[in-house]
């Protein structure tokens, strides 16, 4: 069996996405005491930007309106040109952005860094945050002066961020007369990305202050090594009896069906929706309620208590790392990982020669089908310092090549670097990175934080893995199930959002886990709702209406 390197691991983090239940740009704000009234509520709300498809490859598999991606089963053959000139104007741009990898080699160095600066046309001071370091870093910028600010800020929304709208209302440039309705076809690989992406974004005091950076509809996924499950029984149509059968037979000695990591409560989001319970729903009345004051989720709950009662998770689910959780499931010990849908990225190739991965199809659920989850179609933003118009236009201009589409020669040149410097030509004309590729890779120096175009379906030389993708899509997108909180604010959310949060997590991974019992469970609950959950749920109804 081929060994796995720590890059492979650092790969596969890299590629989830949207991998965990993150905040908007909006629920990360506390009350209009701590600076603006950063909400939306009476507010005129600034157009969103008019979308218009920039010109790429034609699909091999075609899109929906609903959500399922372009497929492409082939590298095109004949690459576009997506940016007509070279957007800089040989000035230097601070640059900051959080990374999954290890930290890139410096600019002097870095053969990958200076071909996208010459394609630019700007000198890039880059400074890459690991993300475990993120949030502590991001604190320390925004209390700094204005005039210490990046130029271009990546807001990564793996965390919330005290006072984040605030700062961004106040420190960022507002890009509503750069971006609103027809003004960003200025920038047409900016108009490219799709209005979902922008709308879960949200908009600060009724202005659009940055730029959101794409997902697709699927959102977090159970991954599956296809040959243990299919073996152990799994079928198409399986209800949740059958997916807990199925976890016994295929957990066996010291392999396990179900892994795990910190953070993921065994899983939970993915067993959420397939009892079609979301984080937020809105009711007719525009009520807004929470799935911990669901029966669904109780029963959510109950069910993944029983499948760790059978043993079909790894004894070490609560504890594990994600890099850890990366490496058993690669290695065979545990035949499952609930992940980004984007993973398949890397899964596909690292997987090459060990098994080969797919996505779960939802369970039924007492005869009613099993939803899947949706992403925020958004996973984080950018945003500009405030500088002169001329300077705005040129970061934007930037950022549109950022942006160029799949089968464009910006978009290769960004993914892949320089042709015959870091990768060479498959037979089917797709690039093949070579060791220095690996090593001055996107993960490492992520302009892909900064700007990207829509994503699409694509994995080099396996054509049946892209089919294959596209068909789950097509069977998944219309039962996926979208938190009605997206893109929506709630100033109690940051104030005590991460305290209750922590209650509700530590309690339902303390009841599936065995140290806690269902009574605990709806104590919390109270808890959760009493200390700030009920008015949470008052403000993102009161801004859902004002959105609306």
């Amino acid at each position: 069996m081929p060994r796995m390197s720590r890059r492979t691991v650092l790969r596969t983090m890299a590629a989830t996405g949207a991998a965990a239940a993150v905040p908007s740009l909006l629920t990360a704000c506390s009350s209009s005491s701590s600076g603006g009234d950063v909400s939306n509520a009476g507010k005129k709300l600034a157009a969103w930007p008019e979308y218009k498809a920039a010109p790429g490859a034609k699909p091999d598999l075609a899109p929906t309106d609903s959500g399922v991606q372009a497929g492409y089963t082939s590298y095109p053959a004949d690459l576009t040109t997506a940016v007509k000139r070279t957007p800089g104007d040989g000035s230097t741009i601070r640059v900051m952005s959080v990374t999954f990898g290890t930290p890139p080699k410096p600019a002097a160095e870095n053969q990958y860094w200076r071909a996208v600066e010459k394609a630019l046309g700007v000198k890039i001071e880059f400074t890459v945050i690991p993300q475990a370091d993120y949030q502590k870093k991001m604190a320390t910028v925004m209390a700094g002066e204005a005039e210490s600010l990046p130029d271009i800020i990546n807001v990564f929304s793996g965390y919330t961020l005290p006072r984040e709208a605030q700062f961004v209302q106040k420190r960022a440039q507002d890009l509503t007369p750069y971006l609103s309705g027809a003004a960003i076809h200025d920038y047409p690989n900016l108009a490219g990305i799709p209005t979902p992406a922008w709308r879960d974004m949200g908009r600060v005091g009724g202005q659009i202050y940055g730029i959101p950076l794409e997902r697709p509809v699927t959102g977090s996924t159970l991954w599956l090594n296809q040959g243990v499950f299919t073996d152990a029984g799994m079928q198409e149509g399986w209800a949740s009896q059958d997916f807990a059968a199925v976890s016994r037979k295929a957990t066996r000695g010291k392999t396990y069906a179900l892994g795990a990591a910190a953070g993921s409560l065994f899983g939970h989001s993915v067993h959420a929706a397939a009892h079609n319970v979301s984080a937020w729903s809105v009711g007719k009345d525009g009520k807004f309620r929470s799935s911990f004051t669901d029966e669904r989720f109780k029963a959510t709950v109950a069910f993944q208590a029983q499948l760790r009662t059978a043993g079909s998770y790894h004894p070490n689910a609560t504890s594990m790392s994600t890099p850890d959780l990366s490496t058993l499931f690669l290695n065979g010990t545990v035949a499952s990982a609930q992940n980004g849908f984007g993973a398949y990225q890397v899964l596909y190739p690292d997987t090459k020669g060990l098994f080969t991965p797919a996505p779960a199809l939802p369970y039924s659920v007492d005869g009613t089908p099993g939803g899947a989850v949706a992403a925020r179609r958004s996973f984080g933003y950018t945003i500009l310092k405030k500088a002169k118009k001329e300077r705005i236009e040129m970061l934007l201009r930037v950022l549109d090549y950022l942006a160029a589409p799949f089968g464009s020669k910006e978009w290769e040149l960004l993914q892949f670097g320089a042709e015959g410097v870091h990768f060479t030509r498959g037979k089917d004309g797709s690039p093949q990175r070579n060791k220095l590729g690996e090593v001055e890779n996107i993960t490492n120096l992520p302009f892909r934080y900064l700007a990207e175009g829509p994503q699409v379906l694509f994995v080099a030389g396996r054509p049946e893995a892209v089919r294959a993708l596209h068909s789950w899509q097509q069977k998944v997108v219309p039962v996926a199930i979208r938190s009605a909180s997206f893109g929506l604010l709630s100033r109690t959310e940051v104030t005590q959002g991460t305290t209750l949060r922590a209650l509700m997590d530590d309690t339902i991974t303390a009841v599936i886990a065995g140290r806690s019992s269902m009574a605990d469970l709806d104590a919390a609950v109270k808890k959760w709702r009493s200390r700030g959950g009920d008015t949470m749920a008052e403000e993102l109804a009161k801004e859902y209406a004002a959105n609306s």
